[in-house]
């Protein structure tokens, strides 16, 4: 399987700059997985999909201001820093730009002293170990000093950083959005759970690796960065009832989706417990867990592509695809959503 198979042609202008005003007013396309057949609704028609007893599984990270702009000590050469993940105390590792300024040794300088990092070490795919110090508590730090990491082909400047965070978020250490949570509102989750849907959360700490371009031609060559994923005791049981009743279960994201198949076992029960997961999800992939799947729609050539077809089928993909195209829905993170289902 090939990862030019996975291409398509989208106009640059589909590409959503900016959240809607309110966030379950997006578009839903509902695709018929079994069938191919599909339908278009509005987001806060999801209630209309779920049925009691089903299990809406979630992903409660909370999204860090994880982009840095700072200089290298002693010069006015700019770096810019974006955070991908925590390594153990204050070790991070970082993406950096440009890299030929951030050799083992280089000290940078944020906030005219506030934060200041020592590159550590330049790992095999060009990312740097960085340790930082400071007076004070990090994440308070970050908070003044940072920035929301959004996606590059995001080019509007965020005028409300908590449009990119779900309204459940909760742990803080992403450096990206699960942004299929981001059509949810507390109005739409008390509705859902009106009806005796329950909530299941989990939480995946989303790194770049889930968004970077896939680079090998055959597809199973692709290794995936590993992400820190948490799943509760009782947000286990909570799923694992559901599949015990027969109900289903609904993730909500990649991100979800991901984590409840990495902590799955061979019976399809998750397991409680913590860990990192590298899991990759493409065609001829067998699902232990998730039932039914709420997405946004991808990038050509995605790892995120690649595990939406091999749910639905990449015929069943392409053509949704293809319609999404033409009926001018809305893409990417900000953008409009998809419903996989199986009748």
């Amino acid at each position: 399987m090939k990862t030019s198979d996975f291409y398509f042609d989208l106009p640059k202008e589909l590409i959503a700059q900016d959240p809607l005003e309110d966030r379950s007013a997006s578009r839903l396309l509902v695709l018929d997985g079994t069938t191919g057949q599909i339908e278009h609704r509005i987001f806060k028609d999801i209630v209309h999909y779920l049925d009691p007893g089903d299990c809406l599984v979630i992903n409660d990270t909370k999204v860090i201001p994880a982009r840095l702009y700072g200089s290298r000590v002693g010069t006015d050469a700019k770096i810019e820093i974006l955070l991908l993940k925590r390594l153990e105390g204050d070790v991070w590792e970082t993406l950096v730009k440009p890299g030929k300024r951030a050799r083992p040794g280089t000290k940078i300088s944020f906030g005219d002293g506030l934060l200041t990092g020592e590159v550590l070490s330049v790992e095999e795919d060009g990312n740097r170990r960085i340790r930082f110090a400071y007076q004070g508590i990090f994440e308070e730090i970050l908070d003044r000093l940072g920035q929301m990491p959004l996606p590059p082909y995001i080019t509007h400047p965020l005028q409300d950083k908590n449009r990119y965070q779900t309204v459940y978020a909760k742990h803080d250490g992403s450096a990206a959005a699960p942004t299929a949570g981001l059509h949810f509102t507390p109005e739409l989750l008390s509705d859902i759970q009106k009806k005796g849907v329950r909530i299941a959360h989990v939480t995946l700490h989303v790194g770049l690796g889930t968004f970077r371009p896939v680079k090998v031609e055959d597809v199973a060559e692709h290794h995936m960065h590993s992400e820190f994923y948490m799943v509760e005791g009782e947000q286990a049981e909570l799923i694992n009832r559901t599949k015990r009743e027969g109900k289903k279960v609904v993730c909500v994201g990649t991100t979800s989706c991901r984590t409840v198949e990495s902590a799955a076992d061979e019976n399809g029960f998750v397991r409680a417990g913590s860990g990192w997961t590298d899991i990759f999800i493409y065609p001829g992939y067998r699902f232990k867990v998730l039932d039914e799947l709420i997405t946004n729609f991808h990038l050509p050539e995605s790892t995120l592509l690649m595990l939406v077809s091999a749910l639905a089928g990449k015929e069943h993909i392409e053509k949704a695809y293809a319609q999404a195209v033409q009926e001018r829905y809305r893409f990417f993170s900000f953008g409009d959503a998809m419903l996989i289902r199986f009748s």
